[in-house]
């Protein structure tokens, strides 16, 4: 008898409860009162409880309805969310975005985007990856991400189209503890190369075998940016970092930036892109995402 249980009886028993009455619930449904007693009746034989009491001049929940009337609001909201998400598929906006976003790009704006984003888009789930080098590529690559915020990378990526972000700084840094931070002029290469040098390693084999930016023939390999950053702060090694994570650290004087051979004292500046295939464009949602990320991060930088 349950498969008979109908989505008219189910929104009138929400209704009947939610307006304290039969006849309120008939009014707000634009219906009979004899019809609301009637569904409601139904849906009782259907559901084998009684779910109000009648003896009073008012209809109230018995402790079954109570129960039940939790279950009865799941089903029709999960109703009216399949509805209006499939309205949203036929309308072009994507029934999930999936992004990945590049290890140095700045947290602070992506978590401003995500807040907006589940605002706006409510019923399309954000799926965020962050990684670094070509482990970054390969998700847009294969297609597990229809998006991605990246920096180039010394090869070229022909079956990727992108869109430029803007600019962020990387310097190389110390601890204050460390000989370099000391060292008192522009440090060579040569220099460098006598101290362990803390590099991100790629967790893909797109990169497989090349460096980028290693200056000393002893380095430690890192996956994880943050990890890098903990033991950058507690001298072991130097590093480059992106300024907008370790600013604090060197107005507080915990980290010194080293003025080395083959990069001006402001930073190397990394161009952030948005990826995507050719054959898998950004719809409303990815469109809306990437120009968001584009004017607060903008809006971030202006206010510093």
């Amino acid at each position: 008898m349950l498969d008979g249980v109908s989505l008219d009886q189910l929104r009138t028993f929400i209704a009947a409860v939610d307006e304290g009455s039969f006849s309120a619930a008939a009014r707000k449904l634009n219906r009979v009162q004899s019809a609301v007693s009637a569904w409601i009746g139904g849906l009782e034989q259907q559901v084998g409880v009684t779910l109000f009491d009648r003896s009073g001049r008012y209809p109230v929940l018995t402790p079954e309805g109570v129960l039940l009337l939790a279950d009865a609001r799941h089903v029709v909201a999960g109703v009216d969310t399949l509805k209006a998400r499939a309205r949203l598929m036929t309308s072009g906006v994507e029934s999930e975005l999936s992004v990945v976003i590049d290890v140095f790009f700045p947290t602070s704006v992506v978590s401003a985007v995500a807040k907006e984003f589940a605002e706006r888009f409510p019923l399309t789930p954000l799926r965020l990856f962050v990684e670094a080098l070509g482990a970054a590529y390969q998700p847009v690559l294969d297609g597990r991400c229809s998006l991605g915020i990246l920096p180039p990378l010394p090869q070229p990526f022909p079956s990727l189209v992108s869109e430029r972000l803007g600019e962020l700084p990387l310097v190389a840094v110390a601890s204050a503890c460390h000989s370099l931070a000391s060292f008192g002029r522009r440090i060579p290469r040569q220099e460098l190369a006598k101290h362990v040098q803390l590099v991100l390693t790629d967790r893909s084999d797109l990169t497989s075998g090349r460096d980028f930016a290693v200056a000393s023939p002893s380095t430690w390999r890192l996956a994880d940016l943050s990890t890098k950053y903990a033991f950058l702060k507690d001298c072991v090694g130097w590093g480059g970092m992106p300024l907008h994570m370790i600013e604090e650290d060197i107005s507080s004087g915990n980290l010194v930036v080293l003025d080395v051979d083959d990069m001006p004292p402001s930073g190397f500046m990394l161009t952030m892109s948005a990826f995507h295939r050719p054959s898998q464009p950004p719809g409303p949602a990815g469109k809306w995402f990437v120009d968001q990320l584009k004017a607060v991060w903008h809006a971030e930088r202006s206010a510093l």
